[in-house]
């Protein structure tokens, strides 16, 4: 399509659609991440009843690739049913990766690009490839030269039981080589952030998402899913524990630092797969359509901060920043749904924006930013809770803080996340 006008267009969500989040390892455990991909979109388009041929771009996040679909948004849109036509394309920014996505659509409506696009993620961390060592990776890229028996021969004789030592990926940052759990309990040591404020938060968060789900909130935003190769239907979240309490979190053990540290399995966010997308459309498009859009994008923002000293607070960035982008200040925000990494982590982010040091000197305020209410904040659960499929959460945060201020009535939305390498990302939308 081309762009016929340098005039920055509106762009507004018509819905958006998730498969259920689950724990790695469960009723997923024999499906990649395409097959979880596909079933957001075809949620998507029952949802939405919109005909695949309108669609013109698909763009989804992902983190754990597959060297099988390295272009996973245009496996995941063909197996969908839309038609091969139709381009598609996969980013990937560890666990904003589906706001990515989302933010680039924004662009390629708004300038003129595209009319109709559908963006989110998807990721699978029971699919996770396993490899073989650079070592023996070495061997078998140059066992491509065998000729003959004898250079067969040669090649097993060199092997070694120890090159057959899987190399297993683990969720560590490149650059410090510490996991985001070690550098969340380095977190919560520098702020002051106690363990018992972290269950406490973490025990928040599981209790709302139960009573979210029981009221059947939840099922706004999710469609069911047919698994393989069971042919099972799996329509809710397995994630959340509607019995988790502050007595049985207390119970737990550390588990990054077991001897000083306060992160627990509870109180950090767990491994799971999942997919979600959203629709989004240029608003005149969609008035001609017949489509009433749920709400309008506004602004958004990604930031970079120093993985080494902070690393998961780009939120804290990202938040003013993108606030001020829309004009608008924290008193003006009705929803908040800020990813929940670990307990410690959001609780960092919070601390920090109501703390005048960090206003000053961080952000170059004449004090603290400000204190985001908690009655505000994640009232549908969070991460923590509901699962984090690191490709699929940016679009499940937008899903639901959309939906969110049509239920509650209010007016304006942000939606933040942190993620690997220091990155942070936050946007503000506007209920039409």
């Amino acid at each position: 399509m081309e762009n016929t006008s340098q005039k920055i267009r509106n762009v507004v969500i018509i819905d958006g659609s998730r498969t259920p989040f689950l724990r790695s390892g469960t009723d997923y455990q024999d499906m990649m991440a395409y097959e979880l991909g596909a079933a957001s979109i075809k949620g998507l388009l029952h949802k939405t009843a919109i005909k695949a041929n309108l669609i013109d771009h698909v763009i989804m996040g992902t983190v754990i690739h597959n060297i099988r679909t390295p272009n996973v948004a245009r496996e995941s849109a063909l197996i969908a049913g839309l038609s091969p036509l139709t381009p598609a394309h996969t980013v990937s920014q560890a666990c904003i990766s589906a706001n990515v996505a989302i933010s680039q659509a924004v662009d390629m409506i708004s300038l003129g690009h595209a009319d109709i696009i559908i963006a989110g993620g998807t990721d699978s961390v029971s699919d996770i490839p396993i490899a073989f060592h650079k070592k023996m990776r070495k061997k078998l890229f140059n066992a491509r030269k065998i000729k003959n028996f004898g250079d067969t021969l040669k090649f097993v004789t060199r092997l070694r039981f120890s090159d057959f030592k899987p190399d297993i990926p683990d969720i560590t940052e490149f650059t410090t080589g510490l996991s985001m759990g070690q550098d969340a309990d380095l977190l919560a040591a520098r702020l002051g952030i106690s363990r018992a404020e972290q269950d406490e938060y973490a025990v928040r968060s599981h209790l709302l998402a139960a009573k979210a789900a029981e009221k059947g909130i939840l099922a706004n935003e999710i469609s069911a899913i047919e698994t393989l190769p069971k042919y099972k239907i799996v329509s809710e979240d397995n994630t959340y524990r509607a019995d988790s309490s502050i007595e049985k979190l207390a119970k737990l053990r550390p588990v990054f630092d077991k001897r000083n540290g306060t992160l627990t399995a509870a109180n950090s966010s767990f491994l799971t797969d999942g997919a979600g997308v959203v629709l989004l459309m240029e608003e005149e498009r969609a008035k001609e359509l017949g489509y009433l859009p749920k709400a309008r994008i506004k602004s958004y923002t990604f930031v970079g901060r120093d993985p080494k000293h902070e690393l998961l607070l780009g939120p804290a960035y990202a938040i003013p920043k993108v606030l001020d982008l829309a004009g608008l200040s924290l008193n003006d925000i009705d929803v908040f749904e800020i990813h929940e990494a670990f307990a410690a982590q959001i609780l960092a982010v919070l601390k920090s924006l109501n703390s005048e040091k960090f206003g000053k000197e961080n952000l170059g305020l004449n004090s603290k930013f400000g204190e985001i209410p908690m009655d505000k904040l994640n009232t549908v659960g969070g991460s923590l809770s509901l699962g984090h499929p690191f490709g699929a959460t940016g679009a499940r945060l937008l899903t639901t803080a959309t939906n969110r201020l049509i239920k509650e009535d209010k007016q304006f939305a942000v939606l933040a996340a942190c993620a690997a390498g220091g990155h942070g990302h936050a946007m503000v939308i506007e209920r039409v």
